[in-house]
């Protein structure tokens, strides 16, 4: 048995190191290494993104890693091929090279001297999914993983689709992943062969957002890289890490379900970051706990990790609506186990505008507004973790909804988990979706969001193809809302709103839709938490003050144009120019982006999003612009995704390419 070591080390920084592939590329790792007196090895801490160890996300690194090194773990950011100052190219997320990269690179870290042949993975976003990735191909050196805001489905819980729908964030992230790709690597890092790099990574330039809009059901390009399809994969200690605000808040709950024992799981208030830089608040202290994870299992010291609460989530309580909100009010709560047995199934019945806790009248029906109205209140999806994109005030698409209304209520009703829709439905189009939102209603009327879902009515609920629809026929939809910590006070009513639309963020059907509901055996299934009396206080580490940050960006702007007289509806925000200058490399990074949505609200084959990235490197009177392009437009049987992909360096244009397919419309 290991005891805690509370020495802080020296560090041995490494700005760049080559790690080979079996094919001859070669990637470039930035380490940080402690100094141990007799020269012994340690255990290892890696994480894999492709975002730029060098300058995008440097200050983060420096955060996270320098803290575990100090604490005697040797620790590497590792750029993925075709990214940041390592070779190769990159063409699409989470390829086949990416995987067999990352497992190389693992057994690499294993070999070297300064290991003692022990690795941990870590990472957020692409970097949790990677780790839950390589965890999942269960190399022999990988010990214990942390995984921050990662998608286990990349289909149903991940940036591009939504219940069978497509998203509008695809369409930002189709234009924000070709620019990261071809930004050049650093001459002063890579030496020599760095335009002939640079140069390689430009001539393989791709347009991913044609492969994400093609693949429109749960196909084999959706289910490569998704855990959820072999739940049994992950064999070494996991912690997962989410936030209600973030689009993947699913993960860490479904994870918790399938892989047993040996997971653990926290779900915050904030958004998509690391939780120490949370937004909304409170964070905790990330490197705290990540450090007595990484003791537990790569060090073995017994610090009592196995018998803390399997789920920790922060429990939210009603907060009136807000676009920003720097502290969501709430508290943590725990679960021994999850799935819990305290939780208990909780049932409203649909009845004429009301959600009652008996069964109604049979035989009845009622119809969804058709309208493309509804949207307006929605907020971000909470991928980019833009904390001014909270849902607002719910009552503008209240009203062009089909609403039900409980009772107010007599007691609070504490819900932990997804919230279930079982109802059947008819429409009167072939493509179609529902969008299904449970609302909280303040006894002042106002209506705040506590979930939604999307449902795409021809397909099967995990997105796959359920064969032709016969527009006006019944079938029964089990629609599951992501999961979610809410509790309703005393005197709230629970509203439960339903639509065909919602833009801008679900891109609309070939035509509106008018759903009938049929409330026959209509009812919503709430998981209730069950739990009486005095609650144990939950234990989690708060940030230092110094570290106490929010992230995301700070200067966005937003206008939102709702032109009545012609109809149309106009979404724009735009991040002005924000410069990061790092003066240990006597180097600046620049970004700016900025998005339009716009649909005339009597046709929705009218949609449109655009989105358009700035990156600028500079170093003395060295300077590097790129800009990226990506649009979606549609017709009735096509979708139209559009894009380019322009180079500068030193105000010449040294590189551009153009994308233009159609692809057929099926399924959306």
């Amino acid at each position: 048995m290991s005891v805690v070591d509370d020495r802080l080390y020296d560090i041995r920084e490494v700005e760049h190191c080559w790690i080979p592939m079996a094919d001859g590329t070669r990637l470039s790792a930035r380490l940080w290494l402690p100094v141990v007196p007799d020269g012994g090895a340690v255990p290892a801490i890696l994480e894999y993104i492709p975002y730029r160890k060098r300058d995008l996300v440097r200050r983060r690194d420096e955060r996270n890693h320098l803290f575990f090194a100090r604490h005697g773990y040797a620790c590497l950011r590792v750029d993925m091929r075709g990214s940041g100052d390592s070779e190769g190219v990159m063409t699409d997320m989470y390829s086949a090279d990416e995987l067999d990269d990352a497992l190389q690179v693992i057994a690499w870290i294993a070999r070297q001297v300064w290991c003692d042949g022990k690795v941990g993975m870590m990472g957020t976003s692409w970097g949790g999914t990677a780790s839950l990735q390589a965890a999942a191909r269960q190399p022999p050196a990988l010990r214990a993983i942390i995984a921050v805001c990662a998608t286990d489905d990349r289909f149903n819980d991940d940036i591009h689709h939504m219940g069978g729908c497509v998203l509008t964030d695809t369409v930002e992230w189709g234009a924000t992943l070709p620019a990261i790709s071809a930004l050049p690597p650093d001459p002063e890092t890579v030496g020599p062969a760095w335009r002939s790099i640079w140069q390689r990574r430009l001539e393989a330039a791709a347009f991913p957002l044609e492969a994400w809009i093609r693949h429109e059901t749960r196909d084999a390009y959706w289910r490569w890289g998704s855990v959820c399809e072999e739940p049994d994969a992950i064999a070494c200690p996991l912690l997962a890490i989410g936030g209600w605000v973030d689009r993947y808040s699913n993960t860490v709950m479904n994870l918790l379900g399938c892989c047993g024992d040996q997971a653990w799981g926290i779900v915050g208030p904030w958004g998509h970051h690391y939780p120490d830089q949370a937004s909304p608040g409170p964070g905790i202290g990330f490197q705290q706990e990540a450090l007595r994870w990484w003791d537990r299992w790569l060090k073995g010291v017994e610090n009592g990790i196995e018998q803390e609460a399997r789920l920790r989530v922060w429990m939210q309580d009603y907060q009136p609506p807000q676009r920003t909100i720097d502290t969501r009010r709430g508290r943590w709560v725990a679960e021994a186990q999850w799935p819990s047995t305290e939780i208990v199934d909780e049932r409203f019945w649909l009845d004429q505008g009301r959600l009652r806790r008996t069964p109604g009248t049979s035989g009845q029906t009622v119809v969804v507004p058709p309208t493309l109205a509804v949207g307006i209140a929605s907020g971000d999806t909470g991928y980019f973790g833009r904390s001014c994109g909270l849902p607002g005030d719910q009552r503008p698409d209240d009203a062009n909804a089909l609403v039900f209304e409980s009772d107010p209520l007599d007691a609070p009703i504490e819900i932990l988990g997804s919230v279930v829709l079982s109802v059947s439905l008819s429409s009167d189009q072939p493509l179609s979706s529902l969008v299904v939102r449970l609302n909280d209603l303040a006894p002042d009327g106002t209506s705040a969001r506590v979930a939604f879902a999307v449902r795409n009515l021809g397909l099967e609920k995990d997105g796959s193809e359920v064969g032709p629809v016969v527009a006006d026929k019944a079938r029964r939809y089990e629609i599951r809302l992501p999961n979610t910590a809410y509790r309703f006070g005393p005197d709230h009513r629970l509203r439960l709103a339903l639509s065909s639309s919602y833009w801008p963020m679900v891109w609309p059907g070939p035509a509106v839709a008018a759903i009938t509901v049929h409330l026959d055996e209509a009812r919503l299934s709430l998981p209730v938490r069950a739990k009486a009396g005095p609650e144990p206080e939950v234990s989690l580490a708060h940030p230092p003050l110094r570290e106490q940050q929010r992230a995301g960006p700070t200067r966005l702007s937003r206008c939102l144009k709702d032109d009545t007289q012609l109809g149309r509806r106009i979404t724009q925000w735009h991040q002005p120019l924000e410069r990061s200058h790092f003066s240990e490399l006597g180097l600046d990074l620049s970004l700016e982006s900025r998005a339009t949505q716009e649909i005339d609200l009597a046709e929705p084959r009218s949609a449109s999003a655009s989105f358009e990235q700035r990156y600028m490197l500079e170093r003395d009177d060295w300077r590097v612009e790129i800009r990226s392009h990506a649009a979606l437009t549609c017709t009735a049987i096509t979708f139209r995704p559009t894009g380019f992909l322009e180079v500068r360096e030193d105000g010449a244009l040294i590189f551009f390419r153009r994308w233009s397919p159609v692809i057929p419309r099926c399924h959306s």
